[in-house]
């Protein structure tokens, strides 16, 4: 009753001396014990003790001694130690060593069995934790000699025992282990209880599934590995009697188990192992067999030891056995993440292990007969050592370009070479191994093969080749070459000497081959301008009508080179000029609204990018050019391309239009720019087209145009859908503006100051050139009114004297008496009056006799 108020008072009364009362309480609950079991057999002594402790009339003095000292032990250390010093320990091994060997048959009324009692059970086992993860507990333990007998009943009775009482029982045995002294080790070494336990072990892994037989085995690998700190003796005792094989017996046969079906005995027994690596007295001696060349951060002599080295190899080689004869994935994958984390330990075991065992040598040797999960896993380990040892592997590196050589599994070879591509973006060093190596030639030669079965196939489809790994192979070579190939002239070099460039741009035509095949040209480009030129250039013209974003790629790539001053006169002598304008002939009705033909397939959205890019194009070939921009405009391409931009659909092509006499509203060409692109006002969509063109040439004059950036970049990737489809199409359709917007300062943007330095004229006059095109029919009032701000801002452009020069050379004042000429002739035109301004502000600085007459 007092233990009764005690709890629940929340254990606020105190005893005059708890001390006291711990003692005699556990001594007379030890003794009840002792004589409950006292000259009787087994079982009756098992029912014997369930009956003291279960919640019965009968037995209620048990089971409140039981909780009584259950209460006690949560108490202080010293009354801990009285309850030790009362015999208890050993008087309760005996009841779990009963409780667990011998399972109790249905007795009550009800159909429960006496092991239901979960509560009587979670009491005696917590009473039981208490006191033997104190070292007087496991003392006691050794007095009496109780440890032994259930040691040894758990490595041979498991498949025998009370299925209720295996997690209480393990978790008391652990509790034990941990708490070893050199006592218990003595002990445990006098009475050979790991050499029975392992014999008993082997003969139950013949027999017992196992994930039973690794629940069983990990309790007696607990008392080996805990052990070690104190006294190697039990570790001896273990590798002498064939304890290392019985572990790679116990976890071959975990081949075929359900992820998840024993995990916790199974990775508790791989974490014991892993310990074990590190368990022995020397360290390992090994010769720094460094192969050179390394990357330029990585130096043995620095990498010293945290203290977790692998110093028993015998541990390791069970890992590594069972890597090497399981095909399983889950074991396999396991194995391989406890290599992993004997490596993070310290950084000095991958040079111990591969120096000594050469697992990771030897498993790329079997890497293509594993699931291809574990083979993703592999290579992953493998690029660690890269990555994060820094260090180069260079005879793994031979047997996995030997593995991708011989492409047996080729999804093996896809993995591998995908490894050694991150290796070769992580440093320059690498791309001189791989061609030393012969992997470059190797990849070249493969390759050429793939692109002429490309070229056969023209077009038609070819079962294999273009479908999965395959497919996903051929891209990943091009990526290598293009890794390897980067940065590096010599490497390009190989690549033109070994023929490979016209095989290379066969692949132009896939969409998931392109992005790597123009690396290789741009690259390309190093060493010859003009050959790099001549494909893109060729590739361009070549291309279909429906063709876009290959166009698109291959006017990206152009820009990228045009970077290069020293591109420009090979894009001249190439025909860069006469290709980027055929690309606006062949788009010729492209911007209609609506669209008719093959344009009603195509976004125009789209083809305002293409539009967009390839003007910038022609603006990066003229930018700080003197003979390429002189080359523009002498060969009269400036009017070619007011020609082939007026046909695009969106400008007015079909003869006169009628004359609106007034204008009730005038807006800015920046107020229109501002309406069409930053508003929620409703624009005719051709009026937009029309505006985004003129904003392109309106950068075009400023020279800026080819820096800027609208539009978003999306990257091709294997298995994504083609660019051309249908659904994206119709989503550009619905938002046609989906490309960035100009920027949310329109206002203050360069047109408006009216200084702004004039670097294309030429530009002005393609502007001046679209102006009578502006008209819709339908819009005639809106038509007019973007005339009159376009013809305001020319004239904001022609405001100095330098401007006025630079246009007067350009013809300006010539394009706009011709381009006019009804404005001219009509004084009540609405741009009569603004553009006789702009005629005599350049009169007044230069005219010819043509343009007077």
């Amino acid at each position: 009753l007092g233990f009764q108020a005690w709890e629940q008072s929340c254990e606020v009364i105190v005893f005059p001396n708890i001390q006291l009362l711990a003692s005699e309480v556990s001594k007379l609950l030890t003794k009840e014990i002792n004589r409950k079991l006292n000259g009787k057999p087994a079982e009756e002594a098992r029912l014997a003790l369930e009956q003291l402790l279960q919640q019965k009339e009968e037995a209620e003095g048990g089971r409140l001694l039981l909780k009584s000292v259950y209460l006690l032990s949560q108490t202080d250390l010293r009354t801990m130690w009285n309850i030790i010093g009362s015999g208890l320990p050993a008087a309760l091994m005996q009841c779990l060593y009963l409780f667990f060997t011998f399972p109790l048959k249905k007795t009550s009324d009800d159909g429960q069995t006496s092991e239901d009692d979960t509560q009587t059970q979670e009491t005696l086992v917590k009473i039981m934790l208490n006191m033997y993860r104190e070292e007087q507990g496991v003392e006691e333990l050794l007095a009496a000699d109780k440890l032994q007998a259930l040691i040894i009943a758990t490595a041979s009775l498991w498949d025998q025992c009370s299925l209720s009482w295996k997690v209480p029982t393990g978790r008391v045995l652990r509790t034990i282990s941990k708490a070893q002294t050199k006592n218990s080790v003595v002990y445990l070494q006098a009475v050979d209880c790991i050499k029975i336990a392992i014999q008993n072990l082997f003969k139950l892994a013949d027999t017992l599934p196992a994930c039973d037989v690794c629940e069983a085995a990990s309790i007696i690998l607990c008392f080996v590995k805990d052990s070690y700190p104190i006294s190697s003796a039990l570790l001896t005792e273990f590798e002498n009697n064939d304890g290392y094989q019985l572990l790679l017996k116990i976890l071959l046969g975990c081949e075929g188990l359900q992820q998840n079906e024993g995990d916790p005995y199974l990775d508790e027994i791989l974490d014991m192992l892993i310990c074990l690596t590190t368990c022995g007295k020397t360290e390992l001696k090994v010769s720094g067999n460094i192969v050179h060349p390394q990357l330029p951060h990585f130096n043995f002599e620095q990498t010293r030891s945290s203290g977790m080295t692998v110093k028993n190899l015998q541990a390791f080689q069970v890992l590594q056995s069972i890597f090497q004869k399981s095909n399983d994935q889950h074991l396999c994958g396991r194995i391989l993440a406890a290599i992993g984390t004997i490596w993070a330990w310290d950084t000095v075991n991958f040079f111990l292990l591969e120096w000594t065992l050469q697992p990771i040598n030897q498993f790329t040797d079997i890497i293509h007969f594993k699931p291809h999960p574990v083979q993703v896993q592999f290579f992953r380990l493998v690029e660690s050592i890269v990555l994060d040892l820094c260090y180069v592997p260079h005879e793994i590196l031979k047997k996995i370009q030997y593995l991708i050589k011989e492409n047996i599994v080729p999804f093996c070879t896809l993995t591998a070479l995908r490894c050694l591509l991150s290796m070769t973006k992580k440093d320059q060093l690498f791309s001189d191994i791989f061609r030393d190596s012969g992997l470059l030639g190797l990849l070249l030669a493969l390759l050429r093969k793939q692109a002429k079965i490309l070229r056969k196939s023209a077009g038609t489809h070819l079962p294999g080749l273009e479908e999965g790994t395959e497919k996903e192979l051929n891209a990943v070579m091009l990526k290598m070459v293009a890794a390897l190939t980067a940065k590096s002239v010599r490497n390009t070099v190989v690549l033109k000497d070994y023929g490979m460039v016209p095989y290379i741009k066969i692949f132009l035509d896939d969409e998931c081959y392109r992005s790597a095949t123009l690396s290789i040209l741009e690259q390309l480009s190093v060493i010859s301008y003009e050959e790099y030129m001549s494909i893109i250039i060729g590739a361009l013209c070549s291309s279909t009508q429906g063709e876009l974003h290959l166009k698109l790629d291959l006017l990206k790539s152009l820009l990228r080179i045009l970077e290069s001053p020293k591109s420009h006169s090979a894009f001249r002598t190439c025909s860069g000029f006469n290709g980027l304008l055929s690309l606006l002939s062949d788009m010729e009705g492209a911007l209609q609204d609506p669209p008719s033909g093959l344009w009603t397939a195509v976004g125009q959205n789209c083809i305002l990018e293409l539009v967009f890019y390839t003007l910038q194009g022609i603006t990066a070939a003229l930018h700080l050019d003197p003979v390429n921009s002189n080359f523009f405009q002498k060969n009269g391409l400036f009017e070619k391309m007011a020609e082939d931009l007026g046909s695009l659909g969106c400008f007015w092509t079909q003869g006169e239009w009628q004359i609106s006499l007034s204008l009730e509203k005038t807006r800015t060409f920046a107020e229109f720019l501002d309406a069409a692109f930053c508003s929620s006002e409703p624009f005719p969509m051709w009026l937009k087209n029309c505006i985004w063109i003129l904003y392109f040439l309106d950068h075009m004059v400023t020279g800026t145009l080819h820096l800027e950036s609208y539009f978003k970049e999306r990257e091709p990737e294997m298995g994504e859908s083609s660019r051309d489809d249908q659904e994206g199409l119709q989503a550009q359709e619905e938002h046609p503006v989906a490309f960035k917007r100009p920027g949310n300062k329109l206002p203050a943007s360069p047109y408006r100051l009216g200084d702004c330095a004039i670097v294309h004229p030429g530009a002005v006059c393609v502007m001046v050139r679209l102006l009578p095109k502006l008209y819709k029919e339908g819009h005639s009032q809106l038509s007019q009114e973007i005339q009159c701000a376009l013809v305001d801002h020319i004239q904001s452009l022609v405001k100095s004297e330098k401007s006025r020069q630079v246009m007067c050379g350009s013809g300006l004042l010539s394009t706009i008496i011709t381009s006019c000429q009804d404005a001219f002739r009509n004084e009540s035109h609405p741009l009569h009056l603004p553009l006789t301004r702009v005629f005599e502000k350049l009169a007044s600085q230069a005219i010819e006799p043509e343009v007077l007459r």
